[in-house]
């Protein structure tokens, strides 16, 4: 990892560089004071999707998602559990289907849940299926 790495902050997007090796540190947006790497997934909107993840230079793991898909439910607290063992080396995401069927049309998303690991704003890699958090860690990295 270089010196610094630049992080999209989940609340108001705004780009900010955190110094690597003070990453797990909590650090926080200097705009709008939010903890930038708190541990916990992002949910994103259709809108804020593309900004979050070019802005971000950490890896972006994307749950593609709906709320009525039972796996989907179930991955769901292993999915937080892996976000927060990778909350300094991957930023992971939720994108509800539902509510962003654009973005789901424009990933070619056909079942859910899958995932989508993009790396310097571009997919890197995916898979479809639910994973437990062991399993989400290891893909991931």
């Amino acid at each position: 990892m270089s010196e610094s790495v630049q992080v999209a902050c989940p609340a108001c997007l705004a780009p900010n560089r955190v110094p690597a090796a003070r990453a797990a540190e909590g650090p926080k947006c200097g705009k709008c004071g939010v903890a930038l790497l708190d541990g916990a997934p992002v949910e994103l909107s259709e809108q804020q999707f593309d900004t979050f993840v070019s802005r971000t230079e950490l890896p972006v793991l994307a749950d593609f998602w709906a709320p009525w898909c039972g796996p989907c439910r179930a991955m769901a607290p292993h999915f937080e559990r892996a976000a927060q063992q990778l909350k300094d080396r991957v930023r992971l995401v939720k994108v509800n289907t539902e509510d962003a069927p654009g973005l789901a049309a424009r990933y070619n998303i056909r079942a859910i849940p899958t995932l989508v690991l993009f790396k310097n704003g571009t997919e890197a890699k995916r898979m479809s299926g639910a994973l437990d958090a062991g399993a989400l860690e290891r893909w991931a990295a």
